[in-house]
């Protein structure tokens, strides 16, 4: 059995992949500070799964804490989720933007190469492409310069990657540009728990059906699409997290010549916030009342994915309707709130 170290495996993405991880057979080991998570997903990831994920509560910045857990664990591969997300807050804050999500990769991929290096799957962003001249985007869409810190330590982390890959044969790379994850798993056991005001769109959405937010805020309504709402490429967690999969299984075997390949993970279907509120409000028959705010700095009009290539490559596919993604997103809302 292989063992894959996932930093921030507390966290939606982490705890998702986590799941997909163990029942395709790989051994999951998490580190997470859980400044943004808690430990309810990995109790859900245990309960779906039957299996006990060992868990060290470290900061990733901080060498002497990895460097535990390679001397007590064999570790064959690492997914990186170990970063600061929030788009808006990285505006307000960059310096503590690149600390983290730039050191914590970087001590990663050092006490890798210590430890023979191995597999890593760098979780990176759409954003990288900024707002792109001709959509869908593709992986060789060029990168324009980012529209927020937390894009701009995307491609920083990139390229990191791929120069690390280069110098340092025992080590294999692989870089997934996510599009937008929504939903939770059809267990209703794991889905999304930000702490304080969510920054993502669904959770918002969830927590003002579930009357904890007063209404929701569109950043928005005068970009130049069908509605004015932005338009995005929403893509299930479930489908997400098995990219991860794909991902490892690609790198057994491969990138003899220190490449370091990238994926676009998306469904390659745009849809706009509107859109997405009213299908909520349509597949749950709940109600959610918003209201439409400016523009939110660091937003772009609209981005969505060609995903042709992971689809070969990776043999990977995004399989689930947009309306059960919502369904399940509202289920593990309700079951968190206890909501009949």
């Amino acid at each position: 059995m292989k063992n894959i170290l996932i930093t921030g495996g507390a966290g939606f993405i982490g705890s998702h992949t986590a799941v997909e991880l163990i029942e395709a057979g790989y051994g999951v080991i998490v580190a997470d500070n859980l400044s943004n998570a808690d430990t309810t997903c990995l109790e859900g990831v245990e309960k779906i799964t039957g299996q006990k994920v060992p868990f060290y509560q470290i900061d990733c910045c901080k060498k002497e804490d990895l460097r535990k857990i390679f001397t007590e664990n064999r570790i064959d591969g690492a997914i990186h989720f170990a970063a600061f997300k929030a788009v808006g807050e990285s505006v307000e804050k960059p310096l503590m933007y690149y600390h983290n999500n730039l050191l914590s990769f970087i001590t990663l991929l050092e006490v890798m190469v210590e430890n023979n290096g191995g597999a890593v799957v760098f979780s990176s962003s759409a954003t990288v492409y900024g707002q792109p001249d001709s959509l869908p985007v593709t992986e060789d869409t060029p990168r324009k310069p980012a529209e927020s810190p937390y894009g701009n330590t995307k491609q920083i982390c990139e390229d990191i990657l791929m120069d690390a890959v280069k110098a340092h044969p025992c080590l294999k790379g692989v870089i997934l540009r996510y599009f937008n994850p929504i939903g939770a798993h059809p267990s209703a056991l794991i889905g999304e728990l930000p702490r304080g005001v969510p920054n993502n769109l669904v959770p918002f959405i969830t927590q003002t059906a579930a009357r904890l937010r007063e209404e929701l805020r569109i950043f928005g309504n005068d970009y130049s699409t069908s509605d004015g709402t932005a338009l995005r490429d929403y893509i299930d967690i479930v489908d997400l997290a098995a990219a991860h999969v794909s991902a490892l299984e690609r790198m057994t075997g491969h990138n003899p010549d220190g490449s370091c390949e990238v994926f676009n993970i998306g469904t390659g279907k745009p849809i706009s916030v509107m859109e997405l509120v009213e299908k909520f409000t349509e597949v749950n028959r709940v109600p959610v009342r918003y209201k439409i705010t400016g523009r939110r700095e660091g937003d772009v009009e609209a981005v969505w994915a060609d995903t042709s290539r992971a689809n070969k490559v990776l043999r990977w596919k995004a399989s689930r309707s947009v309306e059960q993604t919502l369904a399940n997103a509202w289920a593990w809302e309700k079951k968190l709130r206890g909501i009949n």
